[in-house]
């Protein structure tokens, strides 16, 4: 249809009217759930169970109120008539399900329902029962008033016709400006099988530069929330960013969705963290040198650690046990109580739990003793006995008490104890590299570094089995070290991953090379790697040039294509590069869209000077909004811009030793236009 098409003036007259009534309708649910707390605060029920009901109430009122405001549909799916399940009917598809009463059709049906699936499905070989499939088109940067709808498009996918939606190329193509957007509308059908994936199956998406693997994580997290919210409001689900800035660019996607972080005590629902804030026993105030950081995320260390601790359990000098009881002195030998130590052991039970395990079988040896005189003893005396101050003695020198901070200080003060639990695992070297050069008075001053913490986090686990996530979503997985990714799958012990990264992009010493190595630090040898490879954020011309440093990067990584064909690529050699830089800026931001100006850490103070200096105000990468930021190279993973401007490629491949990696990065970063400013010969 035209602009100037009869019936698509009736078509667009007809929709926004229709979306008038849905918005008068989600303003109802609004007020109805407000209503709804009124009445469950005053229910007549037992004070607990009030407070789950009211809280539960609360929390869906809050999550209707607090919806970002936009348009309530983007799709429309109209049945043939002789779909088993559907025939006849036509659903508008939006974000939330809508509806003028809970026992009434839906005027609008969540993105995640089932019925929502042949949106993103069906084709003109397969239309899944689909006759037509409308996209609508909004105006940028909606707030979902009706007028705002602006295009829609019809596929007939009924009469087998195909067609490219101009509206999902205008949606993927437009400007980015502030946070992540969602991308319910234009989920791709291999997308869409990875957000629809079970809560039991784990993945791992290899997703080449704006192939949308974050997206697509976030999505399935909304999904997963959406199809199992009474599991996953018990169990929790985790979303792990690389840092804070990220964080605080994809903070708004699940919001769009209709999620909120339901968390209090009733419920645990979402939260989105970094794994060093998850980590967190104590504030981070050291830091180590690069081969020390190393050894310390290195597989090898949990074996260390492990036999750290366990170390600390011995029956050398044990003696008899004796308890008294009135009269009586009830006794368990020490040949008896090194066999108990001795069977606990060969179980291998977390520390905190083996160490109540001997207990409560000492208990069980006295009191078949007493039993045997006095016949059935009351449960006050068995929790008299166990806490008797002999027993407890015992078990300090047979199986003590230990915090984390106590082994590992030990470990990395006393080489004598460093030695002894790293024979055969760590060469002299290594072990030296461990040991602090200024040991402090205690664990209790100690300056623990981020990779302490890992270490700690790994002996915590040992000692008592952390509480786990129903499900995690670890993004930019290829940058973590084994330790780190040992701390995951402790946390998802009992539940499951949704895993994303490119190895291409892999930055730190220790990152990935290879899925399956990783996958089995994560716990799940087995997790499906699914490559993603179709770019939608990257133009073409720009995904080319980065292809050319794929050689160069030592992983097996498909090269990426690209669906766009705009963009545009600009190579500037300079004599003067911050001259040349403060040129490419000028022209960038006199058009369309977000600048990013990303350079190599060292020289980004300088790069910000000479922008300052030609009247050009750059905010840092923290500010979301901002039409003009300097993001330093190591802070640019996971953001995107509409125009990037690199600053001497050579200085960011150079500054580190997977320097290659961290420069794919910076040239993916851009959404239309790069350029690329720099004196020195490219390193491509």
């Amino acid at each position: 249809m035209t602009s100037t098409d009869p019936a698509l003036t009736e078509a667009l007259h007809t929709e926004r009217a229709y979306h008038d009534t849905c918005r008068a309708a989600l303003a109802a649910m609004v007020d109805g759930a407000a209503e709804q707390v009124v009445t469950g605060e005053d229910v007549s029920a037992s004070g607990a169970d009030a407070e789950v009901l009211g809280y539960r109430l609360r929390s869906q009122a809050k999550a209707l109120r607090e919806l970002p405001p936009g348009p309530l549909f983007f799709g429309r799916l109209d049945f043939a008539d002789g779909h088993p399940e559907h025939g006849g009917q036509s659903y508008h598809v939006g974000r939330l399900r809508i509806t003028e009463d809970p026992a009434a059709p839906p005027l609008v049906v969540d993105w995640r329902a089932p019925v929502s699936r042949a949106f993103y499905q069906a084709d003109a070989t397969d239309p899944q029962g689909v006759e037509v499939r409308r996209r609508f088109g909004w105006a940028p940067g909606s707030r979902g008033e009706a007028t705002d709808l602006t295009a829609l498009e019809d596929e007939h996918l009924g009469r087998g016709e195909a067609r490219t939606s101009d509206i999902v190329a205008r949606e993927i193509e437009r400007p980015r400006v502030g946070p992540m957007r969602d991308i319910a509308a234009t989920i791709q059908p291999e997308q869409d099988d990875l957000v629809r994936a079970a809560l039991t199956d784990s993945v791992c998406v290899q997703g080449a530069p704006g192939t949308g693997k974050t997206a697509v994580g976030l999505h399935r997290a909304a999904y997963l929330l959406y199809t199992h919210p009474k599991r996953l409001q018990r169990s929790g689900l985790l979303i792990l960013g690389p840092n804070p800035t990220f964080l605080r660019y994809i903070a708004e996607v699940l919001p769009s969705l209709g999620e909120t972080a339901r968390r209090g005590t009733a419920d645990k629902g979402y939260r989105q963290s970094t794994l060093l804030d998850e980590l967190a026993r104590h504030p981070v105030t050291g830091t180590d040198p690069l081969p020390t950081a190393a050894v310390k995320h290195d597989p090898r260390m949990a074996e260390v650690l492990r036999r750290a601790l366990y170390a600390r359990v011995t029956t050398d000098r044990v003696t008899d046990l004796a308890v008294p009881d009135g009269s009586y002195r009830w006794r368990v030998s020490a040949g008896e109580l090194a066999g108990i130590v001795a069977g606990v052991r060969a179980e291998e039970p977390p520390y905190a739990v083996g160490r109540e395990r001997v207990r409560t079988r000492v208990v069980r040896r006295l009191r078949e003793q007493a039993e045997r005189r006095s016949g059935v003893l009351p449960a006050a005396w068995v929790r008299r006995v166990e806490r008797c101050r002999p027993l407890t003695a015992r078990l300090d020198a047979v199986w003590p008490k230990v915090r984390p901070e106590e082994v590992l200080a030990e470990l990395l003060t006393d080489a004598d104890a460093l030695a002894r639990a790293a024979d055969g695992l760590l060469d002299p070297g290594e072990q030296a590299a461990l040991l602090w050069p200024r040991p402090p008075r205690s664990y209790r001053s100690a300056r623990w570094s981020a990779a302490d913490l890992v270490l700690l986090d790994e002996l915590a686990g040992l000692i008592e089995h952390p509480e786990g996530y129903g499900h995690i979503v670890v993004d930019e997985a290829q940058d973590l070290s084994p330790m780190e990714c040992r701390a995951i799958a402790r946390r998802a012990a009992f539940g499951s991953l949704t895993v994303l990264g490119d190895l291409a992009q892999g930055t730190t010493p220790w990152a990935a090379r290879d899925w399956s190595v990783q996958l089995r630090h994560l716990g799940r040898p087995d997790a499906a790697v699914v490559p993603l490879t179709t770019g939608f954020r990257v133009p073409a011309a720009v995904l080319d040039l980065a292809n050319r440093l794929l050689a160069r990067l030592g992983v097996a990584v498909p090269p990426a294509t690209s669906l766009r064909a705009d963009g545009e690529l600009t190579l500037r050699p300079a004599e003067d590069v911050l001259a040349a830089t403060v040129t490419a800026v000028r022209e960038a931001l006199a058009r369309e869209g977000s600048v990013g100006v990303i350079t190599a850490d060292a020289d980004a103070g300088r790069v910000r000077a000479a922008l300052t200096g030609a009247g050009l105000a750059a905010a840092g990468p923290e500010a979301l909004g901002a039409r003009l930021a300097v993001v330093p190279a190591s802070l640019v993973k996971g953001l995107e811009y509409d125009h990037v401007v690199a600053v001497e490629p050579a200085a960011v491949a150079e500054a580190e030793e997977r320097g290659a990696h961290r420069l794919y990065v910076v040239l993916t970063r851009a959404v239309s236009r790069l350029d690329v400013v720099h004196a020195r010969p490219l390193p491509f």
